[in-house]
């Protein structure tokens, strides 16, 4: 009899004991639900948006995404309905800035889809390299120049320094799967023999880069309507700079470094210099002249492959002998001249060359 009211009083207990276990279970999926909510970055989850299905950004519009701005409700939805629309770029950091915020948004927050989401950013890059082991400007789109190696506005060089960063799993980086390093490494080695291989040469003698080169041939090749084959008095500084920052350099890559120097020393333009200067009857009420200065210092961001000459060229495809020449709109909307080489040739190739040339 005893028993029987013990087990009577057990079977009584089960919905308690049953009830007890659902709510410390439930409280338990409550802790582990706070637990993993992270802090949240508004500027990665606005590049979260942004990122394409195969995890490359998009420019649109062509100018930089301005992540600072909301995404008001119409234009989220826009954008997830583009995930797949492949627009995917490197053109002035599209990409690689978002790779590079997101790895620090991690550090920041511990937040993973922040770092999976830079992950894929990798994986988009290393899926876009081509055969040559370069990176045109647009993947998967292969249209008109958007094919060619793109060192314009240094697109692929900073490509070489993400890649660069996660296979030495620099700073932030060191927070990516393992598994990325080596294939960022390779990458890297193939991004180099690319840069080796497609350096000019005239004469025999080697020269510097022009601003994109085919994919095939892996010679100098046009862009926009102004920007013709040349060598880049410009896009060869970043070029030139990622190469002596290698930490082993090998002789090849030596004689690379040197040469380049040594042919944008000889392009040098001396006695002039270019000022911005009011022109109230022009659009923008300004314009941009060439101007003597017995002080000046520069260099034109085209040079002919042949002669070594400066060249100039506006919409019309049409190379011209000055500046003043191309239309205004050109004029003052591009940069024709600059003093890019100047701190390399002064102060970066110098500190080089005392380390190296031993």
């Amino acid at each position: 009899m005893k028993k029987k009211s013990f087990a009577l009083s057990f079977l009584s207990l089960l919905p308690c004991l049953f009830l007890a276990c659902h709510t410390a279970k439930t409280q338990s999926k409550v802790v582990q639900t706070v637990s993993t909510e992270f802090p949240k970055d508004s500027v990665a989850e606005r590049m979260l948006l942004y990122q394409r299905d195969n995890g490359g950004w998009p420019q649109p519009g062509g100018d930089a995404i301005n992540y600072s701005l909301t995404i008001k409700p119409e234009l989220r939805k826009k954008l997830l309905s583009e995930k797949k629309v492949y627009d995917t770029t490197i053109d002035d950091k599209a990409t690689t800035r978002e790779i590079t915020t997101l790895v620090k948004a991690y550090t920041q927050t511990q937040n993973p889809t922040y770092l999976q989401s830079a992950e894929r950013g990798i994986k988009y890059l290393l899926e876009a390299q081509n055969k040559a082991g370069g990176w045109g400007q647009f993947y998967p789109d292969t249209s008109g120049y958007h094919k060619h190696i793109t060192y314009n506005d240094n697109a692929m060089i900073d490509v070489m320094k993400v890649m660069r960063s996660t296979a030495e799993a620099k700073d932030e980086y060191a927070n990516l799967a393992p598994a990325l390093r080596p294939l960022a490494q390779l990458a890297v080695d193939r991004g180099i023999r690319c840069i080796l291989n497609t350096q000019v040469r005239q004469n025999g003698t080697l020269t510097v880069w022009c601003a994109q080169h085919d994919r095939l041939t892996l010679k100098p090749a046009k862009a926009r309507k102004f920007e013709l084959p040349s060598l880049s008095g410009a896009e060869s500084v970043g070029i030139i700079n990622f190469l002596m920052a290698i930490k082993n350099p090998s002789d090849e890559i030596k004689q690379s470094i040197k040469a380049a120097v040594a042919y944008l020393e000889s392009v040098k333009i001396k006695g002039i210099k270019v000022e911005d200067i009011p022109a109230p009857s022009l659009p923008k009420g300004k314009d941009r002249v060439v101007i003597a200065d017995p002080n000046g210092e520069i260099w034109a961001r085209f040079y002919d492959l042949e002669t070594n000459k400066p060249f100039f060229v506006g919409r019309d495809s049409v190379p011209k002998a000055t500046l003043a020449e191309i239309e205004h709109e050109r004029r003052i909307g591009y940069g024709y001249y600059g003093e890019w080489p100047k701190k390399l040739i002064e102060v970066d190739y110098p500190k080089w060359l005392a380390k190296w040339n031993k």
